[in-house]
């Protein structure tokens, strides 16, 4: 339908563009030096419908940057995929790093979740690739294109509705990715309770849908110690017996965001066959009132063997990682842990919708994570975490409290999960209430999940776990 080509003022003798501009009869020339074009932003576009009989319905001319980076050749090809709607292209451009960064944002502006749909509207599309060696640019696209199926994976466990996406399914799909290379186990609940595992077990006491907990591992990187992922999956929270307003409760399917982030990550570093060892672990569970519910004023024992007082049961995602991180650091002894979870709304009212908040226990590791994150423009932004919120977490009857209050929320959630992380183990939290989904999309992706932390973990361990 369409031929898409890049004017890159930098080549001097484009063989593509002379071809296309002789059996136009001069039309690049002319385009070239149209008003249009020149007033082309660099990386925009204009579409040009063809005056003269060829197998096409139009030319769509963009004007390459001339010091082009990886984050605007992606939003360049998400740009054109939003675009080019339904419609086939050929995409002609010499430059492979760019184009492959192109084609990576052309992937992931193109997906839509149409599951449910009784009439799917859109159709796959046919992208044809002119370019002067196919099988490099191949070879170079592959890491890409697993970067793209992890991300595929997260957005679209993000986007289930929670009566298909059980906990019970969920683990289900996370056993099949046995298949490529991953090792997976699943502990019941009769397993977490002999682990001591309270805290988890005491959110979805009131579902009727058991809670796991699955445990990844990538053994890629030989002897080396770990880093370690945890996840949040919560498949659908009502805030339990602290139940939250009817209004925007439907959004609550997300709340396994970072179950399905962390997820994402582990397929993609299979799938590329990646040179580290990273361990994950998910916790599953469903938060439901229920005459079996936990209640506000509840004390839990956790598997760390602190009681934890239970102020809202609605402050359920901390109850829930505070256990599997204690579960991560008795059994793998990792060398660092990132937690992910779609933890507050507090940390939107900080940051919006644009940054994830970070917050670590060691400034050097929370630099190279947003460093990297940076690198793939995904936001993220360091949060407080030093010793004056120590004391706004104490517990009349127990050790500690799940909750002290609207005033620093996001802060004294990670406060929260940091009792439970060892002084010794460098760790982040990002808290990515904010980031997961998205109601009206982003620069790269449509509207609902996008899948925020896959590119920005995957370029994190590549750089500082990755061997050779």
């Amino acid at each position: 339908d369409v031929l898409v080509y890049f004017i890159d003022d930098s080549i001097k003798n484009d063989i593509f563009g002379n071809f296309l501009n002789e059996i136009t009869d001069g039309f690049i020339e002319r385009i070239k030096n149209s008003s249009k074009f020149l007033k082309l932003n660099e990386g925009s576009f204009v579409e040009f419908h063809l005056p003269f009989s060829l197998k096409l319905d139009s030319l769509i001319v963009v004007r390459k940057p001339n010091n082009f980076n990886i984050l605007n050749a992606r939003e360049i090809g998400a740009d054109l995929s939003a675009h080019l709607d339904e419609r086939n292209a050929s995409i002609f451009l010499e430059d492979e790093d760019f184009l492959t960064n192109v084609l990576f944002g052309f992937e992931i502006r193109s997906y839509h979740f149409v599951k449910y749909k009784s009439i799917k509207k859109t159709k796959l599309r046919e992208i044809q690739i002119l370019c002067d060696n196919p099988a490099n640019l191949k070879l170079k696209y592959q890491d890409l294109s697993t970067i793209n199926e992890g991300m595929k994976f997260a957005r679209d466990l993000t986007n289930e509705p929670s009566n298909i996406l059980t906990t019970l399914e969920f683990s289900k799909r996370l056993k099949k990715l046995e298949e490529i290379g991953l090792k997976v186990k699943i502990l019941n609940e009769n397993e977490l309770r002999k682990l001591g595992m309270n805290a988890l077990l005491g959110v979805g006491q009131g579902s009727p849908s058991p809670s796991q907990v699955v445990i990844m591992e990538w053994n890629g990187g030989g002897s080396s110690k770990p880093l370690a992922l945890a996840g949040k999956g919560v498949v659908f929270d009502t805030g339990g017996i602290s139940i939250k307003p009817a209004n925007g409760m439907e959004q609550m399917t997300v709340d396994m965001g970072g179950a399905g982030v962390v997820a994402g990550v582990m397929k993609t570093l299979a799938l590329r066959k990646a040179k580290a060892n990273v361990i994950s672990i998910i916790g599953l569970v469903e938060n439901m009132p229920d005459g079996e519910a936990q209640r506000p004023g509840d004390v839990v024992k956790s598997m760390k063997g602190e009681t934890i007082e239970v102020i809202n049961t609605d402050a359920e995602g901390r109850l829930i990682l505070c256990d599997i991180l204690w579960y991560l650091q008795k059994y793998y002894k990792p060398r660092e842990i990132i937690d992910l979870a779609t933890l507050t709304g507090a940390i939107i009212v900080a940051l919006g919708h644009e940054k994830a908040g970070v917050f670590s226990n060691d400034n050097c590791l929370a630099r190279r994570f947003i460093e990297s994150a940076s690198e793939e423009g995904e936001g993220a932004w360091q949060m407080p975490l030093d010793k004056s919120y120590d004391g706004l977490l104490k517990s009349n009857i127990a050790d500690i409290k799940n909750i002290a209050g609207r005033p620093a929320n996001s802060i004294l959630a990670a406060k929260f999960l940091q009792f439970f992380v060892s002084d010794k183990i460098p760790w982040i939290h990002l808290d990515i209430a904010g980031v997961a989904s998205s109601s009206s999309g982003t620069k790269l992706t449509t509207k609902g999940a996008t899948g925020w932390g896959v590119c920005s973990l995957n370029k994190f361990i590549s750089k500082y776990y990755e061997k050779g």
